[in-house]
């Protein structure tokens, strides 16, 4: 078993919100692999299902962001899950140009409070999926970068990401992250 946790905001006016990405990537899991409804369990959202041999549980807290661990940490104790071994969390990353992915263990929560949140609840040991939203320029300009919707011209982009994600998954499941980052990087770039 997998716990595979999208960090975002609920609510319908926070759907297109940059700060929801994680959420965005958990459905587009959910939808493409014909998981189970989404649930009202462990202070959010859960679905559950295969891909390939791997069992999964995907979660989107519904604690709101800068609370995201309470839901975290109920789903890893109910499931008595080690979060080094089982708990990957997909979200919005400033740091990284838009639409880039990267693949980190453990580590600081650099200024986002969904992980903050999770590390104070289950420590900092485990998997996280760092979806690039890119930078605003100025720090200024980060609270309303964060939580403002995806431009127009940034929805084909944003669906190919998701797709990318989703149909690579596989690899990041094997423990292949270079190989799970390497086609991401293979559908998403443009060629040359």
């Amino acid at each position: 078993m997998q716990l595979f946790v999208g960090l975002g905001n609920p609510g319908a006016s926070y759907a297109l919100h940059r700060h929801n990405i994680g959420f965005m990537a958990v459905d587009a899991i959910a939808e493409t692999h014909d998981f189970g409804p989404w649930k009202t369990r462990f202070q959010g959202l859960a679905s559950e299902g295969r891909i390939g041999a791997h069992r999964l549980t995907l979660l989107k807290p519904a604690t709101f962001m800068n609370d995201s661990g309470r839901s975290v940490g109920e789903a890893l104790r109910f499931f008595k899950l080690e979060p080094a071994t089982a708990l990957t969390v997909l979200y919005d990353e400033l740091d990284l140009d838009p639409f880039r992915v990267r693949v980190k263990h453990g580590g600081g929560a650099a200024g986002h409070n969904g992980i903050r949140s999770i590390d104070a609840h289950v420590g900092n040991a485990y998997r996280r999926v760092r979806l690039g939203i890119g930078h605003p320029g100025h720090k200024d300009r980060v609270t309303g970068h964060v939580l403002g919707n995806f431009a127009k011209a940034e929805m084909e982009p944003l669906a190919d990401l998701l797709g990318a994600v989703v149909a690579d998954l596989p690899w990041l499941l094997a423990g292949d992250e270079a190989r799970f980052l390497s086609e991401i990087a293979r559908r998403t770039l443009p060629q040359r």
